[in-house]
């Protein structure tokens, strides 16, 4: 038997939140006492399982309102997080800092019962005892209280800088009225900048910072000032330089982060951020990131250098651009994509709606895991554009719920996510509580009566984040806090989601989702071929970016000095001298708006994305051996990565998939740079 466990988004009322909120965390700490009183022996079902009962009733009540400010953003909810997650954070606090029950846990791992306890609630176990002192179970009182005052203001600083960020992006608009400024933009772009600024009462168009305004711009406007004017506000958003006078300045908030970060580890006893970081990840030692990372620079510049030489000589030749500036780059570059292999990837969009790329996908996962999805009619939803899907087994038995939000919009985060809804995991009657996850993405919506038409890039985007959503929602753990993508380390969380990209381009694949919005035709072969002789357009110079990425936050959170003001841009600015192929502006902020370190989970860990892309590429090459819906190979990934939730250790997993451990050199080969 199973129950699902969906939000009920309609019925949240933001003035009742914080009320309700309190009294949630007084019951649990007061049901956590009475568990610790209650009992001399303690054991999994009369102590760990009903805590798991405690912070599910939390997660379900918190999750939907966290996932809210991220979506419908909006100043009610805004004052009621500032109120809400101080609490949340001592009351995380309070837990990970009570010794009885700590000592309480530590007792059952130390019991003749944990070994006849199943391997998740083994792991379980292993990682509750892991964190309480990587939280500072340990420390003296004095020191706890530091603890939790550095968390609390870490907690709160993350949230600022993300609405920092959201704010400054909205409140930059371009209105234009002169369509002479707008050629080379595609048709569809411009449309939806004209309905931008019907809606706001105005004549002509009106452009946003949001991506899919911004990529239109930077890719075909053939106008280089509006280019320069539409760079300089993306790469100056929430920084000192901004548009709004440094209204949204991320600056100071950056440096209390890092800051409070340092200072937390020093606690503990690390000697910076980045060696704290890897204590609950795959790679244990700072300086084998750094190598990592340094081999795959090594091996990728110089066919980086020789893309960016091919791009300088085209630029000046055809173009008569005879000194490339950062805003002329993907504009150039889209221009020699369209020269070397006659493909655009507007030629693209017409074959991918909205409609047909979700019908295609959701048959590539019934062909691969043997799941069906089917939309849920009436769902309790957040926005009119969210739609909500019942995923089915093979025995057409309820397995799991998926919620998908697109589009591009106002007052809500940019970028691409999955996260958790629910949590698979075994109830007190034995019933299992299915799980729910959401996709979020900011794609283009419809315009008029045409479907929302995508680019092929944002195809592979849906994939991606459709991967992280299958590993969730396919396990087979029942035990909360390993189940799904629950404690699967930080640096293997992206091996399913870049594993199941490869779908978005196999020959094979393709004809599921690809088929022209007008006249239901497939994707020409002419067109995939190109599409597929483009794949590797300037891959190496994007590898390049990645490892810059990586290295700034890596570097960042090992060597960051609180008594150097400039030492945020002094470390970028070393790393870019280093691995960038060509040079940034001196106005570039990039680091003011890079939510995935300042904001998101990825601080001193966003090496994750090449460390996981290593082992999804060479998980893909068995899939190429056999092919790529052969049902056997695809029974051994669902059962070792997408079914085993953090009870598992990546590096066995993978093993046992594929017979031996990963290699750089596939990586390497499915870019084009081996």
């Amino acid at each position: 038997m199973s129950k699902s466990t969906l939000p009920a988004f309609s019925q949240i009322h933001i003035n009742e939140v914080e009320k309700n909120l309190d009294g949630l965390l007084k019951n649990n700490l007061k049901t956590i006492d009475m568990l610790l009183n209650k009992h001399t022996l303690y054991t999994w079902e009369n102590l760990l399982h009903p805590i798991e009962n405690l912070n599910d009733k939390l997660h379900q009540f918190w999750g939907p309102i966290q996932h809210l400010s991220s979506v419908v953003n909006a100043p009610e909810l805004r004052d009621t997080l500032h109120a809400c997650l101080p609490k949340l954070s001592d009351y995380q606090t309070h837990i990970s800092h009570n010794e009885k029950l700590f000592q309480a846990i530590e007792s059952i791992q130390k019991s003749p019962a944990f070994s006849t306890l199943s391997e998740a609630k083994q792991k379980s176990i292993d990682y509750d005892i892991r964190d309480f002192k990587l939280n500072g179970v340990a420390l003296t009182t004095e020191k706890k209280q530091r603890f939790s005052d550095l968390s609390k203001s870490l907690s709160e600083l993350m949230h600022r800088f993300e609405e920092n960020l959201l704010d400054a992006t909205m409140a930059w608009k371009k209105h234009i009225t002169d369509e002479a400024l707008l050629k080379g933009i595609p048709e569809h772009a411009k449309n939806a900048a004209k309905n931008t600024a019907q809606k706001e009462n105005l004549e002509g168009w009106l452009f946003t910072l949001e991506a899919p305004d911004y990529l239109a711009v930077m890719t075909y406007a053939d106008s280089q000032s509006l280019r320069e004017e539409m760079y300089r506000a993306y790469v100056t958003r929430a920084s000192e330089i901004d548009p709004n006078a440094g209204k949204f300045d991320n600056s100071a908030t950056m440096q209390m982060i890092l800051k409070n970060r340092f200072a937390l580890a020093r606690l503990l006893g690390y000697q910076n951020f980045a060696e704290y970081s890897l204590a609950t990840k795959m790679v244990k030692k700072t300086e084998e990131v750094l190598a990592f990372l340094n081999e795959l620079a090594e091996k990728t510049r110089n066919t980086a250098q020789k893309e960016f030489q091919d791009l300088s000589v085209f630029a000046a030749k055809e173009l008569k651009i005879k000194k490339l500036n950062a805003w002329d780059i993907a504009y150039v570059s889209e221009k020699l994509r369209q020269h070397d292999y006659a493909i655009s990837p507007e030629d693209l969009r017409p074959y991918f709606p909205e409609p047909a790329v979700l019908k295609g996908l959701f048959e590539i996962m019934h062909r691969l895991y043997g799941i069906t999805l089917e939309k849920v009619e009436n769902a309790d939803v957040w926005h009119k554009d969210v739609t909500c899907f019942r995923i089915l087994d093979a025995d057409k038995k309820l397995q799991a719920h998926l919620f998908f939000d697109l589009y591009a919009r106002n007052n809500k985060r940019g970028g691409a996510w999955m996260d958790d809804c629910a949590v698979h995991r075994r109830l007190d009657d034995g019933t299992v509580q299915l799980a729910a996850a959401y996709v979020t993405c900011n794609f283009n919506a419809p315009i008029g009566t045409d479907p929302a038409l995508f680019t092929h890039d944002d195809v592979v985007t849906m994939f991606h984040e459709c991967g992280h959503a299958l590993q969730h929602v396919l396990t087979k753990i029942d035990v909360a806090n390993v189940s799904g993508i629950q404690n699967i380390p930080w640096d293997a969380v992206e091996i399913a989601s870049q594993f199941f990209e490869n779908w978005a381009w196999e020959k094979a694949s393709i004809p599921y989702f690809a088929k022209h919005y007008q006249t239901q035709s497939p994707l020409p072969d002419y067109l995939y071929e190109r599409m597929e002789r483009a794949k590797n357009f300037q891959s190496a110079m994007q590898m390049m970016r990645q490892i810059e990425f990586a290295l700034f936050d890596f570097r960042l959170h090992m060597e960051y000095d609180e008594n150097k003001p400039d030492c945020i841009q002094t470390i970028l600015n070393e790393v870019r001298n280093t691995v960038s192929v060509f040079p940034s502006p001196e106005f570039n902020r990039f680091q003011h708006g890079f939510s995935h370190i300042f904001g998101g989970s990825y601080a001193a860990g966003y090496y994750s994305y090449k460390w996981a892309e290593v082992m999804a590429c060479d998980a893909f090459s068995l899939f190429e051996e056999k092919g790529v819906f052969d049902r056997q190979t695809s029974d051994k990934f669902k059962s070792t990565f997408l079914e085993s939730g953090g009870a598992k250790e990546p590096m066995d997993l993978f093993v046992a998939f594929r017979g031996r451990k990963p290699t750089v050199d596939a990586l390497l080969q499915q870019s084009g740079i081996a």
